[in-house]
């Protein structure tokens, strides 16, 4: 039987965002039944479960060895909290614990296919009534508005950390050269702590000529920042007629996403292992380089000098 997984997740109050984060550890726990001997997931910060309370359980169950992986986009450390510093923490409070961190998600390709479902779905939405004398609505068709003047505004939680901005800025690249390429542009913007923000994301694409704007947040699951996105956009609407604003879903818990981290998982493994050899080589060329019952005797047997 595999090591435990531990998902780590970001501290957050909303009720919204803890109950998907359960349901996807719930998806991951049926995946690998059988397979892996847990799975478990806690917050390090603001949410329940906390994360030292998941590990107390697993050490209580007989498990001293586990696989943590951070369920993070950008590995945002400031975000996500002092994980390295936490886990050390845990060793302290749990003397034979051992540990094994898996890389955060990040921009993986199945991510963007992931993106580009959302972005799909969006565009499927039922088409908007047009008015056609004041106070009365039809369902007539509006003019079709081509990808060519479509524009897409990939959304970030927007970070202190400049590297991770950049890295937002760098996933709405990937995503315009691989799932967009018909679109007019892809723009980035950020909820807090970074410009643009979503209302100056949607200015540069209307500037920019597009008819239509498609909200894409860059996020795993919902809550009280999607909800912020959606308010902001549709307030900016509200407030230009002839652009068509809409909002996407978040990428959620599905089986896309369990399949990158199961991968991250065994990658993880696979790295471990590797270590592991390594270790065992460097340690069988030191003895060989260095016989501890020679070096034993030969300063037993010399004379100590008068």
């Amino acid at each position: 039987m595999k090591p435990p997984l531990v998902l780590i997740g970001h501290g957050t109050h909303d009720e919204t965002g803890v109950a998907e984060f359960g349901r996807f550890v719930h998806r991951l726990r049926c995946r690998l039944d059988g397979v892996v001997a847990d799975v478990t997931g806690g917050f390090i910060t603001k949410a329940r479960p906390p994360l030292s309370d998941s590990i107390t359980s697993l050490v209580a169950r007989g498990h001293h060895h586990l696989i943590a992986l951070p369920l993070s986009l950008t590995n945002d450390r400031r975000a996500l909290g002092d994980i390295p510093g936490t886990l050390a923490l845990e060793q302290e409070r749990h003397p034979t614990l051992g540990y094994d961190l898996a890389r955060p998600l990040g921009p993986d390709p199945r991510v963007l296919e992931l993106l580009a479902e959302r972005l799909a779905d969006a565009q499927a939405d039922m088409p908007h009534l047009v008015r056609t004398e004041p106070f009365r609505l039809t369902d007539e068709e509006p003019e079709r508005i081509t990808p060519g003047e479509t524009a897409i505004v990939l959304v970030g939680h927007g970070s202190t950390n400049v590297s991770v901005n950049a890295e937002v800025h760098r996933v709405s690249r990937l995503f315009w050269e691989t799932h967009a390429a018909e679109f007019l542009t892809v723009e980035t913007a950020y909820v807090s702590h970074a410009r643009p923000g979503v209302p100056g994301g949607l200015e540069r694409c209307r500037r920019l000529g597009a008819k239509r704007v498609i909200v894409l947040p860059y996020l795993l699951f919902a809550g009280g920042v999607l909800e912020r996105i959606w308010a902001q956009a549709l307030a900016y609407g509200a407030n230009h007629e002839g652009i068509d604003i809409r909002c996407a879903e978040v990428i959620g818990d599905c089986e896309g996403l369990a399949d990158v981290v199961i991968d991250r998982y065994e990658e993880a493994l696979s790295d471990a292992a590797e270590w592991s050899a390594r270790q065992r080589v460097q340690q069988a060329l030191t003895v060989q380089r260095f016989p501890r019952s020679r070096t034993a005797t030969t300063y037993a047997e010399e004379p100590t000098p008068v």
